[in-house]
């Protein structure tokens, strides 16, 4: 992905990790660092046990990691259908791959609600009960009507899910941040999947499976929802991670860098991306 210039927290030259952490905001990776790297903690030890944690640091590294967790369940229920329905015998092994990936993602999310003892518990219980449509984001309520769906979806909604995985990079809670580095490796793969199940659409038409003007109505359909993803603009919540050390970047700062990334993959296609505020629910 091309790695993008703009604002974000970045540790100060004392630490002496600033050139690290600027490859980091800007999108890259670093060696693994045992202190936090942004923040007004830079340079002080990462939290590594859920005791550690300041109050308020706690609340909402498990509000996120049921957001997270409840967005890979919500997934496999969404893509399993197309297990049996997919066009190729390739698209049908990607399915499975995608479907196992999202499995892992969501344990991996509920490993970390674990170290939070009965409470964590309680929020896995909740969570691996959940039914289709039961769902916090409304882009994982939504069905898979047609295959341009899967590609719209893989290609939009998981981009989005790599951004939010990145602002974690080498964040201020150590077990979360060592999850990171295979998550982002295994995401990489849903996103190429779903640009290449539009591309052939748009080029092959029906040698392919459906048609340019489906993968253009499913553009329509899962951009917008995409871009909701991110959450509101002046989020109190989102500002408290950055100042945790947590995350990296506000919500507005990563739905830019998502909209610079996304929009020349589409316009290489030959689809029409939607303006910012088509159909828009969270602003």
């Amino acid at each position: 992905m091309t790695n993008l210039p703009g604002p974000g927290p970045t540790a100060p030259a004392s630490s002496g990790h600033a050139p690290a952490s600027k490859t980091l905001r800007d999108g890259g990776t670093i060696q693994p660092v045992r202190e936090i790297l942004w923040g007004p903690s830079t340079g002080v030890r990462k939290y590594e046990t859920s005791d550690e944690l300041p109050s308020d640091l706690r609340k909402l590294i498990v509000k996120l990691m049921v957001v997270q967790a409840d967005t890979e369940f919500a997934s496999i229920q969404q893509h399993r259908p197309w297990l049996d329905h997919a066009p190729t015998l390739e698209d049908r092994w990607i399915e499975a791959r995608i479907i196992a990936d999202e499995a892992r993602h969501g344990l991996q999310a509920c490993r970390i609600l674990r170290d939070f003892g009965e409470e964590g518990q309680m929020w896995i219980d909740e969570l691996l009960a959940k039914k289709e449509g039961e769902h916090k984001l409304d882009a994982f309520n939504m069905k898979f009507d047609a295959w341009a769906d899967v590609g719209a979806f893989t290609c939009l909604v998981d981009r989005v899910g790599v951004y939010q995985l990145r602002a974690f990079q080498e964040c201020s809670y150590g077990p979360l941040a060592r999850a990171m580095p295979l998550m982002l490796s295994e995401e990489q793969l849903h996103l190429n999947f779903g640009a290449n199940v539009l591309r052939r659409m748009v080029r092959e038409g029906s040698k392919y499976a459906g048609t340019p003007e489906e993968a253009q109505t499913a553009v329509r359909r899962w951009y917008p929802r995409a871009l909701d993803m991110f959450g509101h603009s002046k989020s109190e919540t989102s500002r408290k991670a950055i100042e945790y050390g947590l995350k990296r970047w506000t919500n507005e700062e990563a739905r830019e860098r998502f909209v610079s990334e996304t929009n020349p993959i589409l316009q290489g296609m030959g689809l029409e991306v939607p303006s910012a505020d088509f159909d828009r629910r969270i602003p």
